[in-house]
């Protein structure tokens, strides 16, 4: 008997991506099918300006899609409120408002928003879930600091906890390892792949980190110019998606060691 695929949490069919305003329409990227299971973590990756950010913010409902369709667990996001829909994506965004005044606890409490009261009170189980978001980052001995004492890798993975605390099926990150160094990136990608099997929840993140990408993801959301193609990495390696990202004159993807390097 074929064992049961993974549920499908996330799905859009021949949607279209861009801007529309007045009589006026930009779109972006189209044709754009992809499906997002239960456990996995996905990278949108593609060039600058290609949509990545837009293609993620169409996909939280924060900017509407100029056609298509967009499924959570199966429904249709436009029939899912904007209260219910806090409970089925958490987001963590490049420029993300907050203050930093407030303690590293607090702000992993504010995950917990979607279920509390008109007053916001935690309940017992509120407190245990942004316990258990904290440990689950490993962050539990910085709660007690101010959001302005942490370094930029100790603030991401706050923000990671805060949307862990919200409980959702789907996260989404915007360029989680922007301002990072080196090191700090690949932390922060590898904790997104160990979140992501411990949690089964499915993760999406956009990033310009395409060699750990690689290295870490299940799937990849590949977005050029020409189309936007969904895949596993070595499916996208083998069919040559990647050698057609960046102009060959500087940086060339060597197949042999499954990763870009500059052209020498």
């Amino acid at each position: 008997m074929a064992a049961d695929k993974k549920h499908i949490i996330l799905k859009t069919e021949n949607l279209s991506i861009g801007y529309r305003k007045k009589q006026f329409e930009k779109t972006v990227a189209s044709g754009i099918d992809i499906a997002v299971s239960e456990g996995e973590l996905v990278a949108v990756v593609g060039i600058n300006g290609v949509g990545k950010s837009t293609f993620l913010r169409t996909l939280s409902g924060i900017q509407p899609e100029l056609s298509g369709q967009i499924e959570l667990n199966g429904e249709n996001r436009k029939n899912i409120s904007a209260e219910r829909l806090a409970t089925m994506i958490s987001l963590v965004l490049t420029q993300q408002p907050l203050s930093k005044n407030l303690g590293v606890a607090e702000l992993v409490a504010l995950g917990r928003q979607p279920y509390t009261n008109w007053i916001g009170s935690l309940t017992s189980t509120d407190k245990e879930i942004v316990k258990d978001a904290l440990a689950l980052v490993k962050i539990e001995e910085i709660q007690e600091k101010k959001c302005h004492e942490l370094s930029d890798g100790q603030l991401q993975k706050v923000l990671i906890s805060r949307a862990l605390a919200q409980n959702t099926p789907l996260m989404i990150l915007d360029e989680p390892t922007s301002h990072l160094d080196m090191y700090h990136k690949a932390q922060v990608l590898k904790l997104l792949k160990d979140l992501s099997l411990r949690t089964k929840k499915a993760v999406i993140f956009a990033t310009h980190e395409i060699n750990l990408a690689l290295q870490l993801c299940d799937k990849i959301i590949l977005m050029k110019p020409d189309g936007v193609v969904q895949d596993t990495p070595q499916q996208l390696i083998q069919k040559g998606h990647f050698e057609s990202i960046f102009p060959s004159d500087l940086i060339v993807f060597d197949r042999a060691t499954e990763s870009f390097r500059i052209k020498t």
